[in-house]
């Protein structure tokens, strides 16, 4: 059987972000935003990565897509090394590596038609003819479900969820290999948030994507995804198959994030929900060993003096007593 190489992989990725006083301006500590992650993403899947806000899963994404620069590790995409790569070396990438940003309005420019905003793409890339970019923004705002004759307006005159289309529909511009989704629902009210996983759903289908999606919200991110990453204070700490994940979850973490998620039948609630207690510590400043043991329900002492490892293959656990 041959394993086809994954599209885009993540090599003990760091992102950090330098703690600076005094005059002038010395580092006195890092805020480790991302600490030490691997994760490889194949081509055709959605991998979901969720965990609380201030994990770390935002910057992953835009590490991914080298809109901040990593401290350590590698990222490959398609095999190319492009952890370093300069503006100048990443601009024929981002036809092919592409980010959905969680707020629609503040990813537009608010002076800007719709019609220039789409139509930018194409005229910075130089890949089609100027007599040829009119017709390629209005199949953009037919695949999105956008009237044509809304891309006259501006960005403001525009709902949540529509705003959320634009940027979906600037995305797809060239068909790209992989698309960044930075909790691109989270903003929006409930009955949007459907629409828009489902458009997502069925652009993949149609132009053969791949998603990184990130959320906080566990229902969105088991609803379109094919695996699942979890996030713990810069950590993946658990990572497996949607519906392994959800059957039999093996780091506590990740127990009690499903705890918390309402199921649709009364009758299937548990009873025994575990209440998650304290704050999440600084990412300034990690606990030692375990970074969940602080608020952790089955702490033990070699959870406080050594950090497990993320094993297990397909269904991988960063846990030295996972669930059975």
């Amino acid at each position: 059987m041959t394993i086809n190489p994954p599209l885009l992989q993540i090599d003990r990725l760091k992102t950090y972000y330098p703690i600076r006083k005094g005059i002038v301006s010395r580092t006195v500590g890092y805020v480790k935003a991302v600490d030490d992650i691997s994760l490889n993403i194949y081509e055709g899947e959605t991998v979901g990565l969720v965990g609380e806000s201030g994990c770390g899963k935002s910057t992953i994404g835009r590490s991914i897509v080298r809109l901040e620069n990593p401290f350590e590790g590698r990222i490959l995409f398609q095999n190319k090394d492009i952890t370093h790569s300069t503006q100048k070396e990443l601009k024929p990438i981002r036809t092919k590596l592409q980010i959905i940003f969680q707020d629609p309005y503040s990813s537009l420019n608010p002076r800007k038609r719709i019609n220039d905003i789409l139509a930018e793409p194409f005229i910075a890339h130089r890949l089609v003819q100027r007599n040829e970019v009119q017709g390629k923004v209005d199949r953009l705002l037919d695949m999105v479900g956008l009237p044509r004759a809304y891309k006259n307006r501006y960005p403001h005159e525009f709902s949540g969820g529509q705003r959320q289309r634009i940027g979906i529909a600037r995305a797809i511009s060239f068909e790209p290999k992989l698309i960044v989704c930075d909790e691109p629902v989270s903003a929006l009210d409930v009955s949007i948030q459907a629409q828009i996983l489902n458009l997502l759903a069925d652009l993949q289908k149609e132009l053969n994507l791949t998603y990184l999606f990130i959320a906080h919200g566990i229902g969105a991110v088991k609803y379109i995804s094919t695996r699942i990453a979890v996030m713990y204070l810069g950590k993946i700490v658990e990572i497996g198959d949607k519906e392994e994940l959800f059957k039999l979850p093996k780091h506590p973490y990740t127990q009690i994030l499903l705890g918390a998620y309402p199921a649709p039948d009364p009758t299937l609630r548990s009873s025994k929900r575990i209440i998650i207690q304290g704050d999440v510590p600084s990412p300034a400043n990690p606990p030692q060993g375990c970074r969940f043991h602080t608020r952790c329900p089955y702490v033990q002492e070699r959870c406080r003096q050594e950090e497990p490892p993320l094993t297990g293959g397909g269904h991988g656990v960063a846990c030295h007593f996972p669930i059975n």
